[in-house]
């Protein structure tokens, strides 16, 4: 039998933050990385644009100059708007995390973190569409069918190992026949940018748990706001619904964000549509582990193509970022092993540390989301809560998911013990 000859080590299919996290920290243990992204850097992306310090960790252990110098818009922590209050909390201290979040846009976000792996040895090519899997005998996956280029010119891939990062749509696990779970929460987000000479330079995220309009007199609109600055002169305005409302999937999302920011300052400037800067524009966030396996027959699943983002916040990119790393640790062992069974009980640590690590903090947010779809909960919750700042700030480190793991405060203590009580998702 002749032996196959394989284009790489891992076929990464996707550069976006998952996908690039990934293939740098493959590419920095000597493993030969092929990063497959099928638009052209830069590249457009639906997003917040806004990073907690979980995603700052992950940009410094991947080396990248976080520096204002650098492009960087440097943030304290969280406004929060709702209830008739408005509240600064800035990041906790603590030894795990970084005491700053970050703004940048995605257009350059993302092709910045794909420069790293490429510089950190990985192969990049880009303008390739991967259609689907290849496989052997045993229906395990070998490669990737894809098409190269503006001619669409048919190619095949072939690597002992793929890892899917290819975002929400999750094409390539779906070829194998992983479909979403229906039983864990989904979100929609819309977003916009704006001219906004006022509001541009904040350095703190801004975060609305109350959205009206002009015409809804006190009547609440569905979903949660956000305002982020990005320091050259225009911010990133958006909302989420999450599929525990009723107005999920029946709601016109995009006349939801007009809606609601026609009742906004007009000096703000985005009550005026000639300060919009580009389209609304709107993505699925998938949520709680939405997707599993995270590892089956030579595929790992990473990020967005996961289900990865946090339920509790929406947050999205430090959560993949973080799975790359570890499916490169995992994939690095397996690597070292014969292929055969010794390289899949490597390979089966990842979807088990993935559960250990975030399993019972997710099955928390599954139960979150439930409670603030029901209006009158979120109502009676920012009536109460946002005036106690101390529990504001319990509340700020559970839903950033920012806690020491070992020593910390009471409330890291808590939080700890919460996430290890809950059965894993």
């Amino acid at each position: 039998m002749t032996a196959v000859e394989h284009d790489a080590d891992v076929i990464v299919v996707g550069a976006g933050p998952g996908g690039s996290a990934t293939a740098y920290h493959l590419a920095r243990h000597g493993v030969r990385v092929l990063l497959l992204e099928k638009t052209e850097f830069p590249r457009e992306k639906v997003c917040g644009d806004g990073l907690t310090p979980r995603a700052v960790r992950q940009l410094v252990r991947m080396g990248v100059d976080t520096s204002p110098e650098a492009g960087w818009l440097h943030n304290r922590g969280l406004r929060v708007i709702g209830g008739g209050v408005r509240l600064e909390l800035d990041w906790p201290e603590l030894a795990s995390f970084p005491n700053y979040g970050l703004v940048r846009t995605r257009l350059d976000f993302d092709d910045l973190l794909a420069r790293r792996a490429v510089a950190a040895g990985a192969e990049l090519r880009s303008s390739v569409n991967v259609l689907g899997p290849v496989l052997d005998g045993d229906g395990r996956v070998t490669g990737v069918e894809a098409e190269v280029g503006s001619g669409k010119e048919p190619a095949t891939f072939r690597a002992p190992l793929v890892v899917a990062a290819d975002g929400v749509s999750g094409r390539f696990p779906l070829a194998l026949g992983l479909a979403k779970r229906e039983d864990r929460p989904i979100g929609v987000a819309v977003r916009r940018y704006y001219r906004s000479p006022a509001k541009h330079d904040d350095n703190y995220l801004e975060s609305w748990l109350e959205l009206r309009s002009k015409d809804s007199g006190d009547s609440l609109l569905p979903g949660y706001g956000w305002i982020f600055g990005l320091g050259d002169g225009r911010v990133n305005v958006g909302l989420g619904v999450l599929n525990s409302s009723s107005a999920f999937g029946k709601t016109n999302y995009r006349r939801l964000l007009t809606d609601w920011l026609a009742n906004t300052p007009e000096d703000w400037g985005m009550t005026d549509e000639a300060n919009a800067d580009g389209p609304i524009l709107g993505a699925a966030l998938p949520m709680g582990f939405n997707r599993v396996p995270h590892y089956t027959r030579g595929v790992l699943l990473v990020g967005d193509s996961g289900g990865m983002v946090n339920p509790f916040n929406g947050e999205g990119i430090a959560y993949a970022m973080e799975s790359g790393e570890l499916a490169a640790e995992v994939v690095v062992q397996a690597l070292a092993r014969p292929a055969g069974p010794e390289r899949e009980r490597a390979l089966l640590a990842y979807p088990a540390e993935l559960k250990a690590r975030l399993g019972g903090y997710y099955r928390l947010g599954g139960i979150f989301v439930k409670l603030i779809g029901r209006p009158e909960i979120m109502r009676i919750a920012t009536k109460h809560g946002m005036p106690h700042p101390t529990l504001m700030r319990f509340v700020l480190k559970l839903l950033a998911n920012l806690t020491d793991p070992r020593g910390g405060d009471a409330m890291d203590r808590i939080i700890n013990a919460m996430t290890k009580v809950a059965p894993a998702v």
